[in-house]
């Protein structure tokens, strides 16, 4: 009587997967290593600010009683407002009491409305993601068509023209493009509308025409990094040895730029982009004042000027929810574009001439 031989890496069984499956799960398990250390970086930096957000407004000094009642707050309403909103707690427990609130949605209530923070912020924030997410997109198309162009025309006239207006972008603030906008499409030529806002469910046509201003100038400073940076990347990746062998296996100019020098430059572009998503949101601050914006940035002005000190926490809170998010979308994708560091990351060297075939 026979036994079956035992089931090894050498001889599987019949429900093992195939061979040529294995380096794909073992890049597959290699995965979650960078990732769980973007998101331990994550978690850190969200925790330090939620710290510093809270203590700003424990520093602020400001009382709910004596905001709105003002003068006519007597000590037993003072008290009995402290109790309320858990003021007489130690900070330690206030802030505890405040972040554990915060991570299950609950950013707290106005002090003068009595609307929660969390409403709010929910009415205000769709207007600063589609401001920001239209002025991202137009940061790439010129931003990125600028670049591409300069770097195929080292030397000549569009490579110097792009290096003096993106030299000249980058001096101007967002705010006094958004003026000379203003003036330009909405007052002289009356094309678009001066300023206000329509969302999305009312349609493109109207979103589109109250949003491509203040995106526009939010974006040109955006545009103008990526453009000096992708243009560096694509000079000195043009002059790669494989960019002159694909040449010489006859492929066209486009299928070598887009199918392999983009990929391997797009990197350093994409950081820069990256970097550009708080400057975006900083500049929305003062962009949404100019273009009569309801969102996040006028919420946090109109209340801080009323020390409501928790629409203010619950504003900055998410701002840094949003700038962390956009981070680990462009980590997440300077991984997939770049697989050397994929190996860099995942604790794998990369094959060399010894142990690879050519």
């Amino acid at each position: 009587m026979t036994t079956a031989p035992p089931l090894t890496d050498r001889n599987p069984g019949p429900d093992a997967p195939a061979p040529r499956l294995r380096p794909f799960a073992r890049r597959l398990a290699a995965a979650p290593r960078p990732l769980g250390r973007v998101l331990a970086v994550t978690v850190t930096v969200f925790l330090l600010a939620s710290l510093l957000t809270f203590a700003l407004g424990a520093m602020s000094d400001a009382n709910p009683a004596a905001a709105v009642l003002g003068d006519l707050a007597t000590p037993a309403d003072i008290a009995r407002m402290e109790r309320q909103f858990g003021l007489d707690q130690p900070l330690y427990q206030q802030y505890f009491s405040w972040l554990g609130n915060a991570l299950t949605g609950d950013l707290g209530t106005s002090w003068f409305t009595g609307i929660p923070v969390a409403d709010s912020v929910a009415e205000a924030i769709p207007v600063d993601l589609s401001i920001a997410g239209l002025a991202l997109l137009l940061a790439v198309l010129i931003g990125g068509g600028a670049g591409i162009a300069a770097a195929l025309n080292r030397g000549g006239r569009i490579d110097r023209a792009v290096t003096l207006v993106c030299s000249t972008l980058a001096t101007l603030p967002p705010f006094l493009i958004g003026i000379v906008l203003i003036v330009i499409f909405a007052v002289q030529l009356k094309l678009l509308p001066t300023g206000g806002y329509q969302p999305l469910d009312a349609g493109v046509g109207p979103w589109i025409q109250y949003a491509i201003l203040p995106a526009f100038a939010l974006s040109l400073d955006a545009a103008a990094s990526l453009a000096r940076q992708l243009r560096t990347s694509l000079v000195g990746a043009l002059r790669e040895n494989y960019v002159t062998g694909a040449e010489m296996r006859g492929f066209s100019a486009r299928r070598v730029l887009f199918g392999h020098v983009l990929r391997n430059a797009a990197g350093p572009a994409l950081t820069v982009l990256g970097m550009s998503v708080p400057l975006i949101i900083g500049g929305a601050v003062v962009t949404e004042k100019i273009f009569n914006l309801p969102g996040i940035a006028q919420l946090s002005l109109q209340s801080a000027e009323q020390h409501d000190v928790p629409v203010v926490q619950g504003t900055l809170l998410v701002t840094v929810v949003v700038v962390l998010a956009a981070n680990i979308a462009v980590n997440a994708a300077l991984t997939a574009l770049d697989p050397a560091a994929r190996r860099r990351t995942s604790g794998r060297r990369p094959a060399t001439s010894e142990g690879s075939s050519s």
